[in-house]
């Protein structure tokens, strides 16, 4: 189809992120979909994935408004093997409500993870932006934790927190990295790793282990990912978690009005802010589209590599923590492990055909070519495809939720993202440590405001994948 014509049909300004609908397409190969996703006018959530179905289709969601539904089924009404779907208007179960007041008490009543709890036992509410620092707080109070203050504020001015613990005062004996909260729509990400940590230690002080489900891990296990020494980020995006929260808009970006003042216009997608290929224009094919340079864009790149101060917040994480070896982002929601690279397909032969080299300039980016596909060591790629895989199959042993692992760069590709930053900077800057690099997509695809049936199982799933993924760290190799 038309793709200069689809790009050009809706103005973003004029959309209220409220009216979007969830839709699926539906195909017999995910090919069909990729000159949909080359549109950075439209919505995929986190990404475009596409699932395979029970009979042997393929599906891909999207948040859409009704002109653009209408729009696209004009424009594929030639094409009868794609077809476009709304959601099932089957009423759904309230999404969890999202806490009100402080139930850690300005941080002096500890968060309690469900790996700790009788079977069965639930979290009522998602963490309001004040409960996850009082939450933070709270473990440094109670067990040690220590919280390092990040060198730059907010466009709104607030001040962003990490935190370490396991493996004492030294932080090069640090070398698991977790942050959550980057697209601000993407609920309880903050509270899936809170909750994690909160176990690892209350474990680690009562003696005891952990069960997620039919999941269960040993106090031995739990005092060996202590000791592999873990930074967290809870809250990555603390403006645009607190707007999202107060106007239940599925707002993804940051507050930013430097480039735009009103409606879609405002904010900038951390994920593809960081300093890995951000020029698209120059390093990308022309006819993809990895991110975008319109402020009105779900996936607006901003004003240059690392403009935001929540990505420079970030990156000062690696700088204060030198041993860093493992990387996880946690975000919603797709159902997967998503590992390097993203900008396009993984090869071990040439090693020069890399994302430093100009003469592949404007070449990157069509997954399935042979004009370019992105050089990673062969022992890299047996390390990260084996913890990827292993992290899957413990989210999937809690309960049989599904979920799989896949090379990052899926439907279509890429740019500016933190977990090729994380492995890209090896190569990028001289001294420092290689950072394997993860994404982990929890819940269900589109499904960014969960029940409180599924936020439980999110925590529950995504705690044991932080669990096996940290222990087949360990396994590979910390140093």
């Amino acid at each position: 189809m038309k793709y200069s014509l689809v790009s050009s049909l809706i103005l973003q300004s004029t959309i209220v992120l409220g009216d979007l609908l969830p839709v699926h397409f539906k195909a017999p190969t995910a090919a069909h979909f990729r000159e949909i996703v080359r549109n950075d006018s439209y919505d995929f959530g986190c990404r475009a994935v596409a699932h395979p179905t029970e009979d042997g289709q393929f599906k891909l969601h999207a948040l859409l408004t009704e002109e653009q539904i209408s729009h696209l089924k004009r424009e594929y009404a030639n094409v009868p093997e794609l077809t476009i779907h709304k959601a099932d208007l089957v009423k759904r179960a309230a999404t969890a409500p999202i806490g009100t007041g402080d139930r850690f008490k300005s941080g002096t009543i500890a968060p309690v993870g469900l790996g700790t709890q009788a079977s069965g036992s639930t979290i009522s509410s998602i963490m309001n932006v004040a409960e996850i620092t009082s939450a933070v707080n709270a473990l440094v109070k109670t067990y040690g934790v220590t919280t390092i203050t990040l060198p730059y504020k907010t466009f709104n001015g607030a001040t962003q927190v990490a935190a370490y613990v396991g493996a004492g005062t030294d932080k090069s004996k640090y070398h698991l990295y977790l942050s959550a909260g980057v697209h601000a729509r993407e609920r309880g990400g903050p509270d899936n790793l809170i909750y994690w940590i909160s176990d690892l230690l209350a474990a680690n002080k009562s003696g005891s282990g952990l069960t997620y489900g039919k999941k269960s891990y040993t106090n031995a296990q739990v005092k060996s990912v202590l000791s592999a020494g873990i930074v967290f980020f809870p809250l990555v995006n603390p403006d645009g978690v607190a707007y999202d929260q107060s106007s239940g808009s599925f707002w993804r970006k940051n507050r930013n009005t430097k480039s735009g003042s009103s409606g879609s216009a405002i904010g900038v997608d951390i994920n593809r802010n960081f300093d890995f290929l951000w020029n698209f224009r120059k390093y990308f094919d022309s006819s993809e589209s990895p991110a975008s340079t319109s402020p009105s864009s779900e996936t607006f790149y901003g004003t240059a590599a690392a403009s935001e101060s929540e990505t420079k917040n970030h990156v000062s994480v690696y700088d204060s923590f030198p041993k860093i070896r493992w990387f996880m982002d946690i975000h919603s929601a797709a159902g997967d492990i998503l590992y390097s690279w993203g900008d396009d397909d993984d090869q071990s032969t040439t090693s020069t055909m890399n994302f430093l080299n100009p003469s592949y300039d404007g070449k990157r980016g069509v997954p399935g070519d042979s004009v370019y596909k992105e050089y990673i060591p062969s022992t890299d790629a047996t390390n990260i495809k084996n913890v990827a895989a292993k992290t899957v199959a413990a989210m999937k042993a809690v309960g049989g939720r599904s979920y799989v692992s896949q090379q990052a760069v899926g439907l279509y590709p890429t740019s500016g993202a933190t977990d090729d930053y994380a492995f890209s900077r090896f190569w990028q800057k001289p001294g420092v440590n290689k950072v394997y690099g993860y994404t982990m997509e929890f819940g269900y695809s589109a499904n960014f405001y969960p029940t409180a049936t599924e936020f439980n199982q999110n925590i529950l799933d995504t705690n044991a994948g932080f669990m096996d993924w940290a222990l087949a760290a360990i396994a590979v190799g910390l140093e």
